[in-house]
């Protein structure tokens, strides 16, 4: 790891490296023989342009396959509004190679590159084969470190502008990707020009038997949807925000055939952002499903992959019942594998597809008065046809293999990151440690790491990648482990950060609440005025046992505060219970568990003074900084609001309605946990952020509140960011506003509040 460079501090530091993320080994694939593993990896800790790296199990070395530089010869990387689209839908902060899809045998890829197509060999045919778990893990610390020399280039496959994911056919002989609407294939050996697997414009063989169909409409009227409205292959905004399903086709494991989503957006509302600081630039439109209203159509069809377009057949299932495609798989282990989701989230059904006949047959059936949840990804096969799946039991989330539970009570499985001979998960039985494990029916259940952080393992087979970060280092430490060998470490090119975080973590109140204090390095002791720096909302967890997750929170202290981050319920790692406790109210059981936090923290760190308390956050965060100070002014005593949501009816379908129900059903939830009804009582100073190219959290959220205090004649701040999405990325940005934040509060607590 590189020592931290001095260029204008921390948040300069931050900002740069984009929080430390940059020269990360990551995106592993692993060979099924164990030879090699793939990845991806910048060539420093300030270096955005990812390459595409290979690992060699039996000599220890990594070999560079792909850059950026090499490909583009140093031309810009331009992107299209797909590709900007799926980049922030999956909060993606780097440049380059930041995808890439293997064959089968993991000696080929594709990626896309400046919106063309490129397929890389991984395997040095002319040199030594790696020997896999069979064979020797060697080469010394030094080998395993020093990258050698490209010997093949990337060749460039023809397709039209804006390819995005690129993904091969098992047998690598052709590759599928998607560009605009269209879904499309090309021969990897160079075999005549690219064809349309499915585009609403002109695709031939539409017709067939009762049991196939064509491009026919599917909002429920007669005649065909406009061409520009309908997508295929792609996945649709809330699955790629909210679902965790980032992509919208699969390869049949023979290769013949795919399943591929089509998406018709018609009935979505349009919602526009726009770049107020150029006037001259036309708004951009989004399709955006704002709570209680239509969502996109989506369907699924088997399509051959034949040149010229083949017969394709609609998969089928009660879509009226179960609206939501959330994932879908197609391997070897078994048929193609579904899961649906009603729109009410209160049950949700796994179904396995017959290709031949486009029927479906539901394996099981979850239901919930809440809402349905389960760990990702799942549901999957295990080899021999064997359904994993989860279920709520005794609190915790239990995998369950063809019905019968496998893991322990009190162990809360969090992701299922391989299937296939063995299961292997990471999984927590406290909230703050999440360790990695694995089970099979021959091995039984087993514990991979015991590192005390937040770890991870990817590899069905001898041979895994084991990603570990504690508080005891800096960043991931990324291993390849082979059954006998010792464990060879990954070069990570992160730049050390110039902040050495300094954490207490505490259980606190009638809840046992999880939550980290920093204080400044160095303190003698004395009041320090306080800022919580939550997030607080379902779906992500801060209190973690991950240096890197306290860095900013450690700078923020040493600018002279004490620092206090809190989950409450809602938040992951508790169980289904503890997430249910915010059904129907959102704000409610958030806020009174940052108050109970904040209070009993006081009374084991003396060193806080609770009449000088600040509340900041993004997102979730930012709207629990602004509930804080409209809702509790007795406690909170100024806000930093990052990008809030402040009425619920201006959010996604999939995510809002999951927790409050239907507006028009449930109005009542979504009248207690908006923030405009209590504009009139803001005391406090608030500082509202906000970007007006955001497309998660419309800037409209900001500027309706700020619309509601102004009616009141309440007195506060709006900064707007011209250009910056949800993520606020760009490195201007990034570096200002932890310092813009420091200042407020600076200000806002330099003495105790009034009472």
């Amino acid at each position: 790891m590189d020592a931290p460079k001095e260029t204008g501090g921390f948040p300069r530091q931050q900002a740069r490296t984009r929080r430390f993320t940059l020269g990360v080994p990551r995106s592993f694939t692993v060979a099924p023989d164990g030879s090699r593993v793939v990845f991806l990896r910048s060539s420093a800790g300030d270096d955005p342009a990812n390459s595409l790296w290979v690992y060699d199990v039996a000599s220890g070395t990594e070999r560079e396959v792909a850059s950026p530089m090499a490909v583009l010869g140093g031309e810009p990387e331009a992107l299209s509004p797909e590709e900007r689209a799926r980049r922030e839908r999956s909060r993606e902060l780097a440049g380059g190679i930041v995808g890439y899809s293997c064959d089968e045998a993991v000696e080929h890829a594709a990626l896309s590159l400046a919106g063309r197509l490129w397929w890389v060999e991984l395997v040095d045919k002319d040199g030594p084969r790696g020997a896999g778990a069979s064979g020797t893990h060697a080469g010394g610390e030094d080998a395993a470190q020093r990258p050698t020399t490209v010997l093949r280039a990337p060749v460039r496959l023809p397709a039209p502008a804006g390819v995005i994911d690129p993904r091969p056919d098992p047998f690598g002989n052709l590759v599928g990707f998607c560009a605009g609407p269209a879904l499309y294939a090309v021969a990897t050996a160079g075999e005549g020009p690219y064809f349309a697997l499915a585009s609403e414009a002109g695709n031939p063989s539409e017709a067939g038997s009762p049991g196939e169909a064509g491009n026919r409409s599917e909002a429920g009227e007669p005649g065909r949807p406009r061409a520009e409205h309908v997508s295929w292959g792609s996945a649709e905004f809330i699955a790629a925000e909210e679902m965790g399903r980032s992509r919208g086709y699969w390869w049949a494991p023979d290769g013949g055939s795919l399943l591929a989503a089509r998406v018709d957006s018609s009935p979505v509302g349009v919602w526009w952002t726009a770049d107020a600081s150029s006037p001259g630039a036309p708004p951009e439109p989004h399709r955006y499903p704002a709570a209680g209203t239509a969502d996109a159509l989506v369907s699924l069809w088997l399509l051959e992959a034949v040149p010229g377009g083949g017969r394709r057949r609609q998969i089928g299932w009660d879509a009226e019942r179960y609206p939501y495609l959330v994932s879908v798989q197609w391997v070897p282990a078994g048929p193609p594998l579904l899961l649906v989701e009603q729109r009410d989230h209160k049950a949700c059904s796994v179904l396995t597809a017959d290709p031949a006949s486009g029927a479906t047959e539901e394996l099981a059936r979850t239901t919930d008065p809440a809402w349905v949840s389960w760990p990702a990804g799942l549901p999957t096969w295990l080899e021999g046809g064997k359904l994993v799946w989860a279920r709520a039991d005794s609190g915790t989330w239990r995998l369950e293999v063809d019905g019968e539970l496998v893991t322990p009570p009190g162990l809360q499985v969090r992701e299922v990151a391989s299937a296939g001979r063995s299961l292997v998960f990471s999984a927590s039985s406290e909230p703050e440690v999440v360790e990695a494990w694995s089970w099979s029916p021959t091995t039984g259940f087993r514990q991979l790491t015991r590192q005390g952080g937040v770890s991870s393992a990817l590899g069905d087979g001898p041979v895994k990648v084991v990603s570990s970060r504690t508080m005891r280092w800096h960043g991931a430490k990324v291993e390849v482990h082979v059954d006998g060998f010792e464990p060879r470490t990954l070069a990570n090119l992160a730049e050390a950060p110039a902040v050495e975080p300094s954490v207490t973590f505490l259980r606190v109140g009638e809840r046992q609440l999880s939550v980290g204090v920093c204080l400044p390095k160095g303190h003698a002791g004395g009041k320090l005025p306080v800022i919580m720096a939550p997030y607080g909302g379902p779906g992500h967890q801060r209190v973690l046992a991950s240096r890197g997750g306290w860095l900013e929170a450690q700078w923020t202290a040493d600018q002279g505060f004490a620092v206090v981050v809190a989950d409450g319920r809602g938040t992951p790692g508790r169980g289904p219970e503890w997430e249910h406790e915010v059904y129907l109210d959102l704000a409610g059981p958030v806020l009174e568990d940052q108050v109970a936090a904040l209070q009993a923290v006081a009374e084991q760190v003396p060193e806080l003074d609770l009449s000088r308390v600040g509340v900041q956050g993004w997102s979730f965060g930012g709207y629990l900084a602004a509930l804080a100070v409209l809702a509790r002014p007795d406690v909170f005593h100024a806000g930093f609001a990052g990008a809030p949501v402040t009425d619920w009816r201006l959010y996604d379908t999939y995510y809002t309605e999951r927790f409050l129900g239907h507006p028009a059903r449930q109005p009542e939830a979504y009248e207690r946990s908006s923030l405009l009804r209590l504009a009139p009582g803001l005391s406090r100073p608030l500082m509202l952020v906000h970007g007006l190219y955001d497309d998660n959290v419309y800037a409209a959220h900001t500027l309706e509140l700020s619309g509601a205090l102004f009616k009141a004649q309440r007195v506060h701040s709006v900064l707007p960011l011209p250009g910056i999405t949800h993520v606020a990325s760009q490195e201007t940005v990034a570096e200002g506003l932890p310092a813009l934040g420091v200042e407020f509060f600076r200000q806002a607590l330099a003495s105790p509040a009034a009472i």
